[in-house]
Parts: C-alpha cells; sequence; structure tokens
C-alpha cells in the first residue's frame, strides 16, 4: 500500500518536530511516495533532502543517496542519526572494520540510508553488494554535476545513469538547487530512460539580502561589513588560498574569530577549521570555493565574495549558503575590472571546447550585468533564470535607491580617450588622462598634449571607473583579455560616439556609505529576531556549543538557531511545551529535553517561566 501524505506529515513532526511541509517539498514527496521519477529544482534552504529522507522511513527498502562530498555525507549522516533514523556512509575514510559493518546493517535490511560517492558506487563490490538489497530509490544530490552545462560538471556523474540501470531501473530523484533550462535537459537524458516528473520551484530566497558594490580597499570594505556583524557565523568567498589566510589574519586582528579554508591547507588544519565552523557559533570562514558543497550550516548570517564569482550561477549556490533557516541574512559582492580581466582570462585559458566556453562568456556576461543593474537586482537575479519578478524591496538598489542620467556626452569622453591613444591602454592610464594628471607615463607617450587631457576633471577616479564598467556592461567598449587589460570601441559604442544612439549611467550612491549604514541597521535587527530573551538564548547556544563538541558533531546537529530561538522565546515550562518548539522530534527531545529545559528553567524570570 502506497504510504499517503497524511502518513508523512504525522512522520515529519514525530520524527523531525516539524510542523508542516515548506513550500513544494509536498508534491516532490507525493511523487516519489507513489513511484515516480523525479527531478526537483529547489532552491539552497528549501529543504531537498526531506524529500527523500522522508519516504525513506514510510517505505520499505534501502535508499541510496549519491553525494560529492565526504563532508557532506558525514554531517548528514550525523544529523539523521540524531534523529534516531539508521543511516551510514561508505566512504574512504573509513577503516575495514566500520564498511563491514554497515554492509551487515544493509544485508540484514536495518539500514534506511546508504550515502555514497558516485566513485564508490562504481566499484565492482559496492555494486555486488547492492544487487542482493534491491534498493528501493536512488536519490542524486548536486544533480548539476551531471551536465556538461552545470556550473560544476563532474565526470564521474556520468556513470550514474549507467548506475541506475545496473540497480534494476531503481526509481530515481535527481535534486539539484542551480540548473536553468539548458541543464535540465541535460540532466533528464543522461539520468532517465523517460521523461521524469519535474518540478521547478522558485529560485527567489526573499531572506536574502543582495548587495554589490564596486571595490574600494576590499579589505577595510569586508571589516566594515564584519563590524556591523559581530558574533554572527559567516563565510567570505576569496579568489586564492593566499588571499583567504592573508584577509583572514587581516580581520582577526580587528577581533574577528575568523578562519582560513583551502584545498592546500594542511588536513589536520583543514578539517578543524572546518568542525569549528560547523561546532561554534560566531567563526567567519575566509574560503576559497574549496569550502562549498558540503555546507549544511543552516544559521550561515552573511556570505560575503571579496572577489568576483566565476558566473551567475556560482553566484546563486554560493549566497545560497546563507540563511537556510529562513530568517534574515545578508550577502555583499565586491567587484572590479582586475575580477572581470581574470574571469575571462580563464573562461579563454580554459581546456574547454568552444561550445562550453562560449556559454561560459555568456554566463559570466550575466553576472557583469548583474553588478552593474540599474533595476532591482533580484529582478535581474530571477530573470536570468526565467523567473519574473516585482521589485524586492530587500536588496542594495531598492534599499538605497538608483538613480540613471543620461551618460551619452560622459560616454564620449571615455571612448575618445580610448580612441586617441591607440586603444592600447587600460582604466588607470585612460582614468589618469580624463583627470589631467600628470606623470612619466603621461608625457613619455606624449597623452599630456591630447585634446582630451583633463577633459574629465569635473569627476572623481571612482567615478570614472565605475563609468568604464558600465559602459562594459553595457557593450560600448571590449576589454583585451590576452594583454594587459586594455580598452577598444565596439561598434555599438562608435554609434553613441557619433550620436546615432543614447547611453544611459547609474550614478551609482554606493561611493557615499550609505549602503553601509542601512546594512549596519538590518543586521541589528536580524539579530533581534522574535522576542527571544538574548541572555537564554545565548546560554541556550552555550549547551548547543558544549553537546556539539562532545558529540563531534556541528552545532545544528543539536538544534537549529530557528529552534533555540523559538524556545528562548516561549520559554517551555515542561517537556510537552518542549515538544510544540519547531525542530524538537521524539529522538531529540529524548537525547536532550531536559538538558536545554534546565536552562530554560535558570533563565525563569527574563523568559518568563515559572
Amino acid at each position: 500500500m502506497t504510504p499517503s501524505l497524511d502518513s508523512a506529515r504525522e512522520r515529519l513532526k514525530a520524527v523531525f518536530g516539524f510542523d508542516g511541509f515548506r513550500p513544494g517539498q509536498d508534491e516532490v514527496v507525493g511523487a516519489v511516495l507513489a513511484g515516480e521519477d523525479v527531478l526537483a529544482v529547489m532552491p539552497t534552504g528549501s529543504g531537498k533532502s526531506l524529500c527523500y529522507q522522508l519516504p525513506a522511513l514510510l517505505r520499505d527498502g534501502l535508499t541510496v543517496v549519491v553525494s560529492p562530498l565526504i563532508a557532506l555525507m558525514r554531517d548528514q549522516v550525523g544529523q539523521l542519526r540524531e534523529y534516531g533514523i539508521e543511516a551510514a556512509s561508505l566512504n574512504s575514510t573509513n577503516d575495514g572494520a566500520a564498511n563491514a559493518a554497515i554492509g551487515r546493517a544493509i544485508r540484514e535490511r536495518r539500514l534506511r540510508l546508504l550515502y555514497v560517492a558516485p566513485e564508490r558506487l562504481a566499484r565492482a563490490d559496492t555494486a555486488e553488494m547492492l544487487a542482493e538489497t534491491r534498493p528501493s530509490l536512488l536519490a542524486i544530490d548536486e544533480a548539476h554535476c551531471v551536465s556538461q552545462w552545470g556550473h560544476d560538471f563532474r565526470p564521474e556523474y556520468l556513470e550514474l545513469g549507467r548506475m541506475r540501470r545496473d540497480l534494476g531501473d531503481v526509481q530515481t530523484i535527481a535534486l539539484t538547487a542551480t540548473a536553468d533550462a539548458a541543464t535540465r535537459a541535460d540532466i533528464e537524458s543522461k539520468l532517465f530512460a523517460a521523461r521524469p516528473r519535474v518540478f521547478v520551484r522558485s529560485f527567489d530566497r526573499p531572506n536574502l539580502r543582495l548587495a554589490m558594490r564596486p571595490k574600494d580597499n576590499a579589505r577595510k570594505q569586508i571589516e566594515t561589513f564584519l563590524a556591523a556583524r559581530k558574533g554572527q557565523s559567516g563565510i567570505v568567498y576569496c579568489a586564492s588560498r593566499k588571499r583567504t589566510e592573508a584577509l583572514a589574519d587581516s580581520v582577526r586582528k580587528a577581533g574577528v574569530n575568523a578562519l582560513a579554508y583551502h584545498a592546500g591547507l594542511d588536513p589536520a588544519v583543514r578539517a578543524a577549521n572546518h568542525d569549528a565552523f560547523l561546532q561554534e557559533d560566531g567563526v567567519v570562514m575566509f574560503a576559497t570555493v574549496a569550502f562549498g558543497m558540503g555546507i549544511d550550516k543552516p544559521d550561515v548570517r552573511f556570505v560575503v565574495h571579496a572577489d568576483l564569482p566565476s558566473n551567475v550561477e556560482s553566484y546563486y549556490q554560493e549566497i545560497g549558503r546563507a540563511g537556510r533557516d529562513g530568517l534574515p541574512a545578508d550577502t555583499m559582492t565586491l567587484f572590479g575590472l582586475d575580477d572581470m580581466r581574470l574571469r575571462r582570462l580563464q573562461i579563454e585559458e580554459s581546456d574547454a571546447p568552444d561550445a562550453r566556453k562560449r556559454v561560459e562568456r555568456q554566463r559570466f556576461n550575466a553576472l557583469v550585468a548583474l553588478c552593474e543593474a540599474p533595476r532591482c537586482r533580484r529582478q535581474t537575479l530571477l530573470a536570468y533564470f526565467g523567473e519574473a519578478s516585482e521589485p524586492c524591496g530587500n536588496c542594495d538598489l531598492c534599499l538605497d535607491g538608483v538613480e540613471t542620467v543620461d551618460g551619452r556626452v560622459i560616454a564620449q569622453k571615455a571612448m575618445s580617450a580610448i580612441l586617441r591613444t591607440g586603444e592600447r591602454f587600460g582604466t588607470e592610464h585612460l582614468t589618469a588622462l580624463l583627470l589631467g594628471q600628470p606623470g612619466e607615463a603621461m608625457s613619455r607617450h606624449g597623452h599630456d598634449r591630447l585634446p582630451t587631457f583633463g577633459v574629465g576633471k569635473e569627476r572623481t577616479a571612482a567615478e570614472w571607473r565605475s563609468v568604464f564598467r558600465q559602459m562594459y556592461a553595457g557593450g560600448l567598449i571590449q576589454l583585451d583579455i590576452t594583454g594587459h587589460g586594455s580598452w577598444s570601441v565596439t561598434d555599438a559604442g562608435r554609434a553613441v560616439l557619433r550620436g546615432e544612439a543614447g547611453f544611459d549611467l547609474r550614478k551609482d550612491a554606493l561611493w557615499e556609505g550609505k549602503a553601509d549604514k542601512k546594512a549596519a541597521r538590518a543586521a541589528k535587527n536580524a539579530v533581534a529576531a522574535g522576542d527571544a530573551d538574548a541572555g537564554l538564548l545565548a546560554a541556550l547556544k552555550a549547551l548547543r556549543t558544549r553537546i556539539a563538541k562532545e558529540i563531534r558533531q556541528p552545532a545544528y546537529v543539536v538544534f537549529a538557531d530557528r529552534t533555540l530561538i523559538e524556545m528562548a522565546a516561549i520559554g517551555p515550562k515542561s517537556l510537552d511545551d518542549m515538544r510544540l518548539v519547531h525542530g524538537v522530534g521524539a529522538a531529540k527531545l529524548e537525547r536532550y529535553g531536559a538538558k536545554f529545559l534546565e536552562v530554560v528553567r535558570a533563565h525563569a524570570p527574563a523568559a518568563g517561566v515559572s
């Protein structure tokens, strides 16, 4: 008999402590319970994992979960065990005894969920073991990795279609947070024999505040941002290993609990930093993209990009690691012309075929357009994924306002400088020329005698840099990425230069610091989420940290921030009251309820508990 959604809701409350499904989960769970193959595209934080974990509890048989990272498998298995669910992972960090025990649990049909990497699933011994048990469901996480158009293509994922057939055409659910139409079609063709049920939820994450700012001393900009968010957990993504360590060292001197993470660190140091981020509150991780899909921490309050991401999909995936608990979170991306030049150079110098490079250029151009957007950031971002929306009211452009001006004359001055210098110079030299700043290079090339020397004195150097960026985003000029960053004028630019076409510029108000003040106010409000007593909440978090370290698991595996905030707000008087708190299921109530109730009672006067 097929389990019903009503029985799923009962198990959802009893095991996970959730009162109901998040938007879209019930549709996907219903399709899986009905035996259908499914492709689910759901934003980060929407609860994709539950879409296969809950059916695994309601049906007989083993659910095999394909996951790309050992860290992610370890965290999910730990979390499931805390819920009282039999789960395990086969991976290279296990010793022989551990893998033998997992094999016995599978043969004895005691295991509900088994996590494996695609390489492990392809091994003959794994295939033979699973063939005996005939899994009832194959769940493929981060399914965009199977597609050549996906932003994180991984060749080992290409074998999953064959493995699915080898397991007897087992029912399959593929899940991802980021897949445009081309990527979805590729996933379908590579994983499924027939078209699956496809669910595409809105890409919108309304709790995330989006902001992008031109670089103007990135270190100071990041320090200012972090100063307004003391005690919050966050991630700062950097373009290089060296930069992660340099920025972490710098902000640590300012009192921030900052750590670095990249593939070149000593494995023991990297693992210790990873665990500290997951188990402790208020850690800021400065990381390369190596700190990626394995992060399942729900209470990340901000994500900063110290350098421009590689494309829109990567940007969306990375900012999506903030605010997975649904509470307010901030994002800030810093960008500059050097970032743009580096990213374009990486595309051109890659070994990818021409078709792939063409797609990557288009995706990067979309990211540049997002940086220089004259309207709501969220509208521009969602439009990339084919989704229409109204102005969000929760991005820098909506909050701080944006004004466009007739930029034709300004653009003409800049393009005149480019052409009169032979299209051989970059932004800084051209900016000095427009400002009329003398110098050795200016004299040596005779540029201090050009008619354009000093023609732009009415603007600052920062404003001229912004003009060049916006002209680049508007297609008026192009960058020589294989040379030294020299500019040349496009056909579209020449039309503006001749007065045959207009061009609007965004008056960039970000230089005036207004956004930083509003961001600080927003962050202050986010910290005071709900009516939680601050002292009680701090005590609950301290207990959570102690328990997490004792069991060597991430703090959110004990209880998520949302659970502690609700606990501190309502002040449960008994274990029965505690059962009503979001995220407190039967197993966690039995394991931790009394300890957290003791802390609540110790703060009874503040929490209103008698």
